[in-house]
Parts: structure tokens; C-alpha cells; sequence
């Protein structure tokens, strides 16, 4: 979450007037994350998130997503709602950008994972997996190898040195796996979240409470969602790999849905995909922040090592 685009008291006021959620009491931007602008609105009818959609984001996909969202909450996952106006519309306008109120979820997100959460996490995504399949629309994946060659097109180093070395990297690995990636049809497809990363995931108590942030939710390779958490989830202090934690999210995940043989043996090839993925758009936000912005920009060198360490194993 961050946030571009100001949203000024006047203006919420007036645009809150076409839903029943009561009296604007507070607001205030949420910093987090690097996609769209969020915003806590407290009504004294609740608390809800307000999210404008900034310009990576096409208005065309956003239905597919709003849609997902209300599938999974309607199937028993902790997400967040779209809320309907008055018109029964989710999707409005605000600040000239394509805006959405949703649920607000309890819980906080963890500083740093460790094996119960990892386990809690597995089982989750695998209910988010077996819940998907009743979402028939179909989005394409915009990140997936010719979406990594795009985005690495319009990478520069700006005279940068250590980025310098960072895309010539990008570009080798690249070059890689697009040569090994899966075809469509060798693994088992479906509607994955593609962004679980910790800030995204809501604990309280000890136990997993809501999942966040779809907007990279898409049909792909259901394993490819799992590679993305076993890359974002089981290296302690964005360092040293832990074992046991990748075990236990595999194990709650088969708790769900079990493994097919052939998504195992591609697992370590899709941790390198889903660490190229990330280190390209952390690398893209960071060369493309404006510097006023309030945002706070991810590192990419954090997946270049992610990177190298899973180039190296055979196994996960």
C-alpha cells in the first residue's frame, strides 16, 4: 500500500455521500507498499480501506478483481469485501482515479514470519486455491516471463553502478528461464493471490485472520503462488533460509490440497521465477519512484540474493 494521489477531507466527504457507511470521523494515508493509494477511513459505522488505483493499474481488470475478492469472502475466506454504493456499484471514480471501499479485517501483519505462521499460511493458500476453481474468469498473469522481459526493457542504472551490475544480472537470469519456464499446460492452473507476501497477511491471537491486496491476482500456476511465499516468508531477517519453515508451509498446504509430483520437482525453478519477478519490480519502483512520494520503496538486492540462493539448490 501507499500513497500517490491526495485525498483532501472535502472531497471524501462528498464522495462517501453515495454510500451508507455513516459520518466521515477520520482518515489518513497508509504508507506501505509500492502499487496504489490507501487510505483507513473510520465512520461511525466501522472502519474501511479506500484504495484509488494508480496508473499501472488498467481500470478494464479491475471488475475480475473486485469479482474474486467477493467470491473468496462469500466462500469462507478472510478478505476484504468491495462495498456497493448506493447505485450498487463497487467501482467509482475519485481524484480522477477508479477508486473502492472495502471490509476492514482485524489482526496486524508480522515483522518476521516463523514456522507456525508459515504453516497457517500454507493451509490458507491452499483453501484460497481450492475456493478459486468455483471463480470461472480467466486473468492472465501481466507478470509472468514476457511480462519480466517488458519490465526489465524499461529498467535504466541512471549511471548507478551497483544497478548497473543489478540488470546485467536481471538480463542472464532472464534469459534462463524463460528457456525452462513450464508451459501452461504441465502444471496445475488456477486463481492464485500472486502477492502473499507478510504485510499482506493478517494474524490476531496467534492464528491467521485475513488476506489482503489481490491486485496481482490472476490464473497461473497454482505451485507458483507457493514459490512466492517460500521466497517471501522463509528467509529469517531477509537472510538466512530456513529449512523448517519451507517444510511446514508445504505441510499446511498438503494438509488442503496435496502436491502433484510434477509441482514439486518444479518448485525450485519457480522460487528462481518468483525472486527474478520481485527483484524486477522493486528494481522498476525504484528507479521510477518520484522522490516526494510517500511510499516506502523495497529493496530489489533483498530477491537478487533470494536469486542466487535458490539457483543453487535442487530441491526447497
Amino acid at each position: 500500500m501507499a500513497v500517490y494521489t491526495d485525498v483532501g477531507e472535502e472531497m471524501l466527504r462528498h464522495f462517501l455521500q453515495s454510500y451508507e457507511l455513516g459520518e466521515l470521523q477520520s482518515f489518513h494515508g497508509i504508507a506501505e507498499g509500492i502499487e496504489n493509494s490507501n487510505f483507513r477511513l473510520v465512520t461511525d459505522k466501522g472502519t474501511f480501506i479506500l484504495t484509488l488505483f494508480e496508473r499501472r493499474m488498467d481500470p478494464q481488470e479491475l471488475p475480475w478483481f473486485l469479482g474474486f475478492m467477493g467470491h473468496l469472502a462469500r466462500e469462507g475466506i478472510s478478505c476484504p469485501l468491495p462495498i456497493a454504493g448506493r447505485d450498487g456499484n463497487a467501482l467509482r471514480s475519485l481524484a480522477g482515479r477508479p477508486a473502492v471501499i472495502v471490509t476492514f479485517l482485524p489482526g496486524t501483519s508480522l515483522d518476521q514470519p516463523d514456522q507456525h505462521a508459515c504453516e497457517e499460511l500454507g493451509r490458507m493458500m491452499a483453501r484460497l486455491h481450492v475456493s478459486g476453481k468455483g471463480y470461472v474468469p480467466v486473468r492472465r498473469n501481466a507478470l509472468d516471463p514476457q511480462g519480466w522481459k517488458a519490465l526489465l526493457a524499461r529498467c535504466s542504472s541512471g549511471g548507478e553502478p551497483r544497478v548497473e551490475v543489478l540488470i546485467s544480472e536481471a538480463h542472464q537470469a532472464l534469459q534462463r528461464l524463460m528457456a525452462q519456464w513450464p508451459e501452461s499446460d504441465m502444471l496445475p492452473r488456477g486463481q492464485i493471490h500472486a502477492d502473499l507476501f507478510p504485510d499482506n497477511v493478517f494474524f490476531q491471537d496467534g492464528r491467521l485472520s485475513g488476506v489482503i491486496d489481490f491486485y496481482f491476482a490472476c490464473t497461473d500456476f497454482l505451485a507458483y503462488d507457493i514459490a512466492i511465499c517460500l521466497n517471501a516468508w522463509c528467509f529469517e531477517n531477509e537472510e538466512q533460509y530456513r529449512p523448517e519453515w519451507a517444510q511446514a508451509l508445504l505441510s499446511g498446504y498438503e494438509s488442503v490440497r496435496q502436491l502433484t509430483v510434477q509441482e514439486r520437482e518444479a518448485l525450485p525453478l519457480l522460487c528462481q521465477g518468483a525472486a527474478l519477478r520481485f527483484l524486477l519490480t522493486r528494481l522498476y519502483d525504484w528507479v521510477h519512484t518520484p522522490e516526494d512520494a510517500l511510499v516506502t520503496r523495497k529493496d530489489p538486492w533483498a530477491y537478487q540474493r533470494r536469486l542466487a540462493f535458490f539457483m543453487g539448490r535442487n530441491d526447497v
